[in-house]
This record gives C-alpha cells, structure tokens and sequence, in this order.
C-alpha cells in the first residue's frame, strides 16, 4: 500500500547521494515517503535510489520498515547522540583505564609520577588509547566514575585549609569498567588532585603508603586532614 498523501511524480530536484541525512526533518520524511511510494508503484529499488540520489541500502531500509511498521516508521527519529556517544572514550576504553589505575601507582606503568592526578591519567589515556584530553575533561570522567566520590561528594579544595590537604575513601561505582573499587583522594586548597585505587580497601598500611607518597610526590611534609568516608 502507498503512503496516503504521497503520489508519484517526477522529482524536479534530489539531494546528492549521501546528503539525506542532512536534508531538515520535514524535508527526509517527505523524501522517504516518495522514495516507498515509488517502490511500491513499481520501481525497482535501485532505479528508486538512483532517481533520489540516495543508496539502494537506505531505500531498502525505508521500505522494509514501513512495511514492517507502517508510516510512522518514514518520520525521522529526533536527532542527537545517545547518552555516552559524545564522550571521546568509548565504554570499552574506559573500562580499560579504570583497571588499569586500580591496578597500581603511576610509576608502575612507566609514568613519572607516584600519584595519579589530572595529568597522569590524561597521560595514561593518551599512551594506552591516542586520546588527548584537557584536564577539565579528564575531571569530568573521574567525576563520572565517581573516583572523587559519587556526585562530587569526595574531599572538597574549598574546604581544605591552606597548607593542607583533605583526604577521603570512596567507593567508586563507575558505568563501566571493574566492581567493587576503592579509592583514597586527596585535594589541597588550590585543587590539586592526586588518589590511588583499587579492588581493596586501603587499610593502614595503605594510607600510610599513600601518605609517603604524597610526601614524596609534593617534595615536603604535609598535614593531612582525614574527612568522612564517601557513601
């Protein structure tokens, strides 16, 4: 059956093969439409395809679902990207850098730093998966995978005294990557961020290694001040 409302007639102008999809809404619905109503008239699909400057494929795929589905199969879906696809790491990658910054310290991988901060971990990506990222970027990934606390609810710079560095357990619970993290955070009040995680609760032994660390890593002693443990 025909698309109601759609005749067939000669297409005075057609887009170039390949720009359907960047036809406005309106525009691609009514091209599907005649595009159907052809193939049903008749036309075979590759003649229909040529005549409207498109693929056979995406004629073929016109057809099958508004035989399948009806008219309302012809309307252009809103564009815009699903939740994740403007994200420069695929769910994939970052299940690979979460496992591997749970598996060690930076120095473990090569990477000049005994800490993970912004920049090691924009380091990290780069060498493991040719990403460049800025290191607002990179807060916003840790954010996502709730490194620095679920919501943002990990040590805050704002209320860290100068001089001193706030440090908090999280239990990270990222969309992707391994269950069950832990992760010890610290922030001085100019914002610095450095944290090691891991499959296993830091225990005293594993502060005290973070704390070395941190020392190490800042090149002086430093007064730590313990906050609550993430939820």
């Amino acid at each position: 059956m025909r698309p109601r409302g759609v005749a067939v007639v000669e297409v005075q102008q057609v887009p170039s093969p390949g720009d359907a999809r960047s036809l406005p809404v309106d525009a691609l619905e009514q091209l599907r439409r005649q595009a159907v109503a052809a193939v049903e008239s008749g036309l075979t699909q590759t003649r229909v395809a040529t005549l409207f400057g498109v693929s056979r494929k995406a004629v073929g795929n016109w057809v099958r679902a508004y035989q399948a589905g009806g008219e309302s199969t012809l309307r252009p879906r809103p564009r815009g990207r699903r939740t994740g696809e403007r994200l420069a790491l695929p769910p994939s990658a970052q299940g690979d850098v979460l496992a591997a910054l749970s598996a060690g310290p930076p120095d473990d991988f090569g990477l000049p730093w005994l800490l993970w901060t912004r920049r090691a971990v924009a380091e990290l990506i780069a060498r493991r998966h040719g990403v460049v990222l800025a290191a607002t970027t990179v807060d916003k990934y840790l954010l996502r995978w709730e490194l620095t606390g679920p919501d943002g609810t990990g040590p805050r710079w704002d209320q860290c005294p100068p001089g001193a560095v706030l440090v908090a357990a999280t239990r990270p619970q990222p969309p992707s990557g391994p269950d069950g993290l832990h992760a010890l955070v610290a922030v001085s009040h100019r914002g610095a961020l450095h944290f090691l995680a891991g499959t296993r609760p830091f225990t005293g032994a594993g502060f005290t290694d973070f704390r070395d660390r941190l020392r190490m890593h800042l090149g002086r002693d430093v007064r730590m001040i313990a906050r609550d443990r993430a939820a």
